[in-house]
């Protein structure tokens, strides 16, 4: 029977002591094309692997891009579609068949990043999260302004983009990937699918009563991705479940089984005689043991989600700002120090933002560090 060939790309960075900025193409702001995709596989091949946020706002963004300054490592800004919305205004019309906002938010977002990043003076990746079947109109409307930035600046305007079609059957979920891969490849823009279900809730998709089984992929199912984007492209990325689950879950209440990546590594190389060739993402990744995230880099995953954590994370900022100054919050008016006295310093938004920024700040380089995403 005839056995489709395939070629081992070079490791370009094996063996050597280059640091990421000696990536070809990697400079300070938006990466795209070669420069992204080189950037990956340097994380892979070095065993370390680039977080992914979820911001809604300006400030969370900020709040990223200032742990990846102080670290001096690359990071991912990413929008869900929900969070896009957000971005642009709740206010807005979002008709479903039309989700006008979510595409307005995440472009915006993303010329936003564009224009600050280069002054925290890092690589950024931008990236659009978890598109389901039914929001594939916001998937069209940030291809059509990729295209539009790329007649412009022969760049598309993001990084990357996700397309979750993992409720579909498997032979739909790969066909639909590829149509947009074709579409997707001339910009080298890459392309993010997930194959199984992530289980839990995120950003209003409930996958809580999911089937286990659905939680865990094959090395079947895996491969039969591989054999339907490769051809088109080099250019995309794998969310294969393993046991993953969003959100916060007690520690045994998930059994996250990172060891079937390296199965499902080990079953490509048979089939097609590459070392490794997945580029893996880790989702549902809150909470996760260390030893889990040491497994999983190991296996080739070169991206990881991260949003509970950093949820929680911004969220303490202002707890802890409210219960430490709580006297100073009660009125405009009238504090421990007098009843006349003004409490504008307190109330002001730039004052408890900015602590909830610190805080999502730490956590964000927490991400990093379990990431081996650090310099020696």
């Amino acid at each position: 029977p005839f056995r489709k060939t395939y070629h081992q790309p070079p490791r370009i960075f094996a063996g050597s002591a280059m640091a990421f900025w000696d990536v070809p193409g990697v400079k300070a702001g938006v990466v795209t094309g070669d420069a992204a995709w080189n950037l990956y596989q340097f994380a892979k091949e070095k065993g370390f692997a680039i977080p992914a946020f979820n911001c809604t706002s300006t400030s969370s963004i900020n709040a990223v891009l200032e742990a990846g300054k102080k670290l001096n490592r690359p990071v991912t800004i990413q929008f869900s579609e929900g969070g896009a919305a957000f971005f642009a205004g709740k206010g807005l019309p979002n008709e479903k068949g039309k989700l006008q906002a979510s595409i307005l938010g995440a472009v915006c977002g993303a010329h936003y990043v564009r224009q600050v990043a280069p002054a925290y003076g890092i690589p950024v990746f931008v990236h659009s999260d978890h598109c389901a079947k039914k929001l594939l109109p916001w998937f069209d409307g940030m291809l059509e302004s990729d295209e539009a930035f790329f007649a412009k600046h022969g760049e598309p305007l993001f990084s990357s983009h996700m397309l979750d079609l993992s409720e579909e059957p498997d032979a739909e979920n790969i066909e639909i990937c590829a149509k947009y891969l074709k579409r997707m490849a001339p910009m080298k823009l890459i392309l993010e699918m997930e194959i199984g279900i992530t289980g839990g809730v995120e950003d209003g998709v409930d996958n809580s009563g999911v089937s286990k089984e659905k939680l865990y992929s094959t090395p079947e199912d895996v491969f039969a991705v591989y054999q339907g984007l490769q051809p088109i492209s080099e250019r995309f990325m794998i969310a294969a479940a393993f046991g993953n689950v969003h959100g916060v879950y007690k520690a045994g209440n998930v059994k996250l089984r990172p060891e079937l990546l390296e199965e499902f590594q080990n079953y490509a190389a048979e089939k097609t005689g590459i070392s490794k060739p997945y580029f893996f993402v880790f989702h549902g990744g809150s909470g996760s043991e260390k030893h889990e995230i040491a497994t999983a880099l190991g296996a080739g995953v070169a991206k990881m989600n991260v949003d509970t954590d950093t949820q929680w994370a911004y969220w303490v900022g202002l707890l802890n700002f409210y219960k430490a100054n709580e006297g100073y919050l009660q009125g405009q008016i009238g504090n421990p120090k007098g009843d006349d006295k003004p409490n504008k310093s307190y109330y002001d938004p730039r004052k408890w933002v900015r602590e909830s920024e610190l805080t999502m700040t730490a956590r964000v380089e927490e991400s990093c560090r379990d990431l081996h995403n650090v310099n020696a």
